[in-house]
């Protein structure tokens, strides 16, 4: 089974749809921890845009309904 990391922020629903998408994916609520928001950046290559998913290394930045 595929390791997937959802960031994002409560209340999105962006985020809301990704994380339903993957039920059992990890969330990390990027406005609780600068580290968090710094990681997500580094992994988006600066795009300010949630969701940010990682599954298995593999990044996809925003949520397309059905991915």
């Amino acid at each position: 089974m595929s390791e997937i990391i959802i960031y994002g922020k409560q209340g999105c629903p962006h985020t809301r749809r990704a994380l339903e998408a993957n039920p059992g994916a990890r969330f990390v609520d990027v406005l609780l921890s600068p580290a968090d928001l710094n990681e997500m950046l580094r992994l988006s290559d600066g795009v300010r845009r949630i969701p940010v998913v990682v599954r298995d290394g593999e990044v996809t930045v925003g949520h397309n309904r059905g991915s």
